[in-house]
């Protein structure tokens, strides 16, 4: 008996060893992941006009009921920043933190709901659900979402509507049978005029029919992500709603924030850009004061997700 145990407790010990190493091993790995991390990228408080922290945004996002995260979707640090933004509201605010992504369409709602319920599997989830082709960038978000509990809000249009809409303007939309209709905001959905109309056209750099309805299926993301995030809002008034889309959807305040503010003027909402720029070392901030709240530049040497 006293051999058995003294070859237990040496096994132990050698075995234990190793377990404590390997333990200090992946501490370390990770520590030196998160300081490399945080010397790529650089927040900048807009209405401060200084330098700012996660901690100051998460601080901040205790006065918002939502917080618009205005993303470049293949920006590698951009990405890491989202999933910890995620979890920081969520140990700050438990309970009342809901995710809400561009990345998937309100048609899909119920597949979403059933993989976080973990009712289906995700290969079934990734197929059905018509995931992007990059959803390796933002399956940390839903794995995180499922593990905590917290609810995912499809947020965008059904893509088959939206190409409609660019090949037959905004008046296809009157056609849709009373069930497709649900899944998009209250029709008419304006046009919106002014600073977002001319941005929208300098990017695509002609004038015409054919970039107009280009324009006006703009308009139906950005009202569609909008009237999502205000249908979520009036049925769980305490959540707070961490809403991610691509950033010409929500800088300058425009597109899918200004829809969201028409809709609910009373809603608090803060607004961050974030983007890979090539002065990240000495940043002209003044440059970018009018993009958001908090303006995130991530260093453009790192390499891009795709």
């Amino acid at each position: 008996m006293k051999t058995i145990i003294y070859k237990l407790t040496k096994t132990f010990r050698r075995q234990g060893m190793k377990i404590i190493g390997l333990s200090l091993l992946i501490f370390f790995s990770l520590t030196s992941i998160a300081q490399s991390y945080q010397q790529h990228y650089k927040i900048y408080d807009t209405r401060k006009k200084q330098l700012a922290s996660l901690q100051d945004i998460i601080n901040d996002a205790g006065k918002a009921d939502v917080l618009f995260f205005g993303e470049e979707h293949n920006d590698s640090i951009g990405h890491l920043l989202e999933k910890e933004i995620l979890q920081r509201l969520n140990e700050a605010y438990p309970g009342k933190v809901t995710l809400s992504l561009e990345m998937f369409q309100t048609d899909v709602q119920s597949v979403l709901n059933e993989y976080l319920w973990d009712v289906i599997g995700e290969k079934n989830f990734i197929t059905e659900a018509r995931a992007w082709k990059n959803y390796k960038d933002y399956r940390p978000l839903i794995e995180y979402s499922k593990s905590n509990r917290l609810d995912v809000i499809a947020a965008n249009t059904p893509s088959r509507y939206t190409n409609s809409v660019t090949r037959n303007g905004l008046g296809v939309l009157n056609k849709l049978p009373a069930d497709a209709r649900g899944y998009l905001p209250p029709l008419p959905i304006d046009t919106a005029t002014g600073r977002y109309h001319k941005k929208f056209m300098d990017l695509l750099g002609e004038h015409g029919m054919g970039p107009m309805k280009i324009y006006q299926s703009q308009n139906l993301w950005d009202a569609s992500m909008a009237g999502s995030i205000f249908n979520y809002k009036r049925k769980h008034k305490n959540k707070k709603i961490f809403h991610i889309n691509g950033r010409f959807h929500s800088d300058e305040k425009l597109g899918t924030y200004a829809r969201l503010k028409k809709l609910s003027p009373k809603l608090r909402t803060l607004n961050i850009s974030c983007f890979y720029d090539e002065s990240f070392k000495n940043p002209d901030w003044s440059k970018f004061v009018g993009l958001g709240d908090y303006v995130i530049v991530t260093d453009a040497g790192v390499k891009r997700t795709y």
